[in-house]
C-alpha cells in the first residue's frame, strides 16, 4: 500500500511518497503554485495531476499535514487545511487523512543542515522534505499522528 504526502504552503508544496511495505518515505516533488489563486483549484489540478502519475490506486492513502498549535488547537491555517482537504477528497473520491504536521518543517531543516545546499536549494526542497517527514510520520504512528479523516461528499 502506498502512501501519497502533502506539506501545504502559501507558495509552495510538497510532495512525498511511502510504502508500507518498505516503511520509508521519500521527498516526490514540489509544486510552485500558490495557496490562494482561483480558490486553489490550480493548485488541486496539479496535485491530482501528480497522485495520477506517482500513485495512483485504489489503495492509496492520502494524508495532508495540518499545523496545529502547540495547546493542539487549530488556528486559521488549519481551517484553510481543512477546507483544502474537503476539496481534494471530493475531486480524488476517497478519504484524506489530516496528519499533525507541527515540528515537519524543522526536521526538514535538520536532514539539510548538513547537506552542503546553498539556501536556496534548502528553500526548494524544504517542502518535499517536509512532506515526507508527514508520511513517514504516517506510516511509524498511524493511530496518533491522525488527526481526522475528510471523506468526500456524496455525489447525487
Amino acid at each position: 500500500m502506498r502512501i501519497f504526502a502533502i506539506d501545504l504552503g502559501d507558495q509552495r508544496t510538497g510532495l512525498a511518497l511511502a510504502d508500507r511495505i518498505t516503511c520509508i518515505a521519500s521527498p516526490a516533488g514540489l509544486i510552485e503554485t500558490p495557496i490562494e489563486r482561483e480558490q486553489g483549484r490550480l493548485l488541486i489540478n496539479e496535485i491530482v495531476k501528480q497522485f495520477q502519475q506517482q500513485a495512483s490506486g485504489p489503495e492509496t492513502e492520502i494524508v495532508l499535514g495540518i499545523p496545529l498549535n502547540m495547546d493542539n488547537t487549530e488556528g486559521p491555517r488549519a481551517k484553510l487545511v481543512r477546507d483544502f482537504a474537503l476539496k481534494l477528497a471530493n475531486r480524488l473520491d476517497r478519504p484524506v487523512m489530516l496528519v499533525d504536521e507541527r515540528k515537519t518543517s524543522q526536521l526538514a531543516d535538520a536532514r539539510m543542515s548538513q547537506s552542503g545546499l546553498t539556501h536556496k536549494q534548502k528553500k526548494q526542497r524544504r517542502d518535499a522534505i517536509a512532506a515526507a517527514a508527514i508520511a513517514q510520520l504516517y506510516l511509524d504512528e498511524p493511530d496518533t499522528s491522525v488527526i481526522d479523516t475528510v471523506e468526500p461528499l456524496e455525489h447525487k
